[in-house]
């Protein structure tokens, strides 16, 4: 190779070097730049939290300082007119909205704090969808009647009751969906909630699942197709004149989607400012292994349905008929007091009267109170109505009401509740008599370390009329059930956070113990450990229930309600 040819060959290498590098810079500097972008991007979403946080915080600051001035201004108002009773139960009444207003607001700000620490965990556990169901119409009714807003909660096609899932945290999703069609729907409004269920047919035979379908409609005010992109933000809140006096923190729809997304389930919202919104949510819910009750329903016998409402007439006769009983429909009360009054004379009384709470004529109870003097004590009257029973309950009862079935109406609770006055003795004792069940015979063992919150839990044990022996802390609640005679205690109340011994090493203790009640006492956690995992170290720790603090009476009175008139 001669001098020229080599200088050439140098000189052809130096280029490529050089070239090799340029292009290595030039790629150097795309990464650069994607880096850059990458990070002006991240900078910008953090500045946007950052942001929505600092606009949380002034929010939640006025949010939480609002009750909590009603709650300290009332108790002053309270104490300054202590000898006026009907001014100290005003009061009274303001500082138990606050509170649970309140409570609401620290309850959201926790579970957010879970979901972004990825600390939410799902229960897996058997429930009854009519329970669930009952339940969220117990919360929500209450406060639509408060706006005059008509809140219709509807059944569609449900082809499975008993199923597998996080019932807390399905009734926490469709409870701040509802509430919020409520909160956002003007006085007078119309809110529409449907519920309904399809089957999943690519899930094979042995783990079989059902898609249990919510949809929430309102005529309301609406949100902007701006807004709708960032509904389920963290912190964020329409901000004009209509929403600035509302409630709420901007976390209720942020925490309902990450439970959606946990549950494998699916939500569509669409809304339209000035006209309403509409929630879609899916859920795939496991199908329980448990087999279908077997009822003892007299077969071929009638029953009167007394309703004038045409969409619960063919409901409740299509339930009937499932349940191998004759439906006979009547409209009016005139009509029906006719007609038994003609089948007694015959001798051929119908099983059961169906009333609803909608007749022609006449007040449903002033038809229950004919009827009961037409056809004795022993002939079952059953109210189906979407009243709510605890404020209706003696007026019924003394007009002659057996028992009351609550809408939106289940064909189990209806059968089951017939079912229940198919034998002679079982007509005497309908689901009505509990109401005086005395617990004076009961023994309760309440362990609390906190003093008031001691005090607290003795007073509302003593409405209810139990026997009641405290315990400062685990360690001593163990030393006094070891030295109690064998099913002296009836159920205890066990408090988690304790000196010595928390509850539950001392319910795991309890349960060790040599003798029979160990394992059959009825423990019930007691404890401000509200969320869900809180709940299955309770259970794992050897509990059988749970009532969360601050105790709210009417649930503690539910789990007695639930042990003690089934043992």
């Amino acid at each position: 190779m001669n001098k020229s040819e080599n200088k050439n060959q140098l000189q052809d290498e130096h280029q490529e070097k050089i070239s090799d590098k340029i292009q290595q810079q030039k790629y150097r500097i795309s990464e650069l730049e994607r880096e850059n972008a990458e990070l002006k991007d991240a900078l910008k979403v953090a500045k946007d939290a950052n942001q929505a946080k600092s606009s949380f915080l002034s929010s939640m600051s006025h949010d939480i300082r609002t009750p909590m001035n009603a709650i300290i201004g009332m108790t002053s108002i309270g104490l300054s007119h202590i000898d006026e009773k009907s001014r100290v139960q005003d009061c009274l009444f303001k500082i138990k909205s606050a509170s649970s207003h309140l409570m609401s607001l620290v309850n959201d700000v926790l579970d957010m704090s879970r979901i972004d620490s990825g600390r939410l965990s799902l229960n897996k556990e058997e429930f009854s969808l009519a329970d669930l169901i009952h339940d969220i119409a117990v919360i929500v009714m209450p406060q639509a009647s408060q706006k005059n807003q008509d809140l219709q909660i509807e059944l569609g096609l449900i082809q499975e009751e008993i199923l597998i899932g996080d019932s807390l945290r399905l009734r926490q999703i469709l409870v701040n969906i509802i509430g919020n069609a409520v909160k956002y729907t003007q006085e007078s409004g119309k809110i529409q909630v449907c519920f309904t269920e399809h089957y999943d047919d690519s899930q094979e035979s042995q783990n079989p699942v059902i898609w249990f379908d919510f949809l929430c409609k309102d005529n309301g005010m609406g949100m902007s197709q701006e807004f709708l992109k960032r509904i389920f933000v963290p912190f964020e809140r329409v901000n004009n004149e209509k929403t600035s006096k509302i409630e709420g923190t901007g976390l209720g729809m942020s925490i309902v989607k990450n439970l959606v997304d946990s549950m494998d389930g699916r939500i569509s919202v669409e809304s339209q400012e000035g006209l309403g919104s509409s929630f879609h949510v899916e859920i795939p819910l496991l199908i329980s292994p448990q087999s279908k009750q077997e009822l003892s329903l007299p077969a071929k016998e009638t029953v009167l349905i007394v309703e004038s409402q045409n969409n619960k007439i063919f409901q409740i006769t299509e339930y009937l008929k499932d349940g191998g009983l004759i439906p006979k429909h009547i409209t009016k009360g005139l009509d029906a007091v006719t007609w038994l009054t003609e089948q007694q004379y015959e001798g051929t009384m119908p099983f059961a009267m169906l009333l609803g709470q909608e007749l022609e004529d006449m007040p449903a109870l002033e038809l229950a109170a004919h009827v009961r003097q037409l056809a004795g004590q022993d002939f079952p009257i059953l109210l189906v109505s979407e009243e709510d029973w605890a404020q209706i309950e003696y007026r019924a009862t003394r007009a002659g009401i057996s028992a009351f079935v609550p809408c939106p109406l289940f064909k189990s609770r209806l059968l089951e509740t017939l079912a229940g006055f198919a034998g002679q003795s079982s007509r005497k004792e309908g689901p009505c008599a509990s109401q005086d069940f005395d617990y004076g015979n009961y023994r309760v063992l309440l362990v609390e370390d906190v003093e008031l919150n001691q005090e607290i839990a003795v007073e509302i044990l003593s409405f209810i009329g139990v026997q009641v022996e405290t315990a400062d802390h685990g360690a001593q609640a163990v030393e006094m059930f070891k030295a109690s005679p064998e099913g002296y205690f009836d159920l205890i109340l066990m408090d988690i956070q304790m000196p010595i011994l928390n509850g539950y090493e001392a319910t795991k203790q309890i349960r060790k113990l040599p003798r029979k009640d160990a394992q059959s006492v009825f423990i019930v956690a007691m404890t401000a450990n509200a969320f869900v995992e809180d709940i299955r170290l309770s259970r794992e720790a050897g509990m059988n229930d749970h009532c969360s603090k601050p105790v709210d009476p009417e649930r503690l009175q539910e789990i007695f309600r639930n042990h003690f008139q089934q043992h």
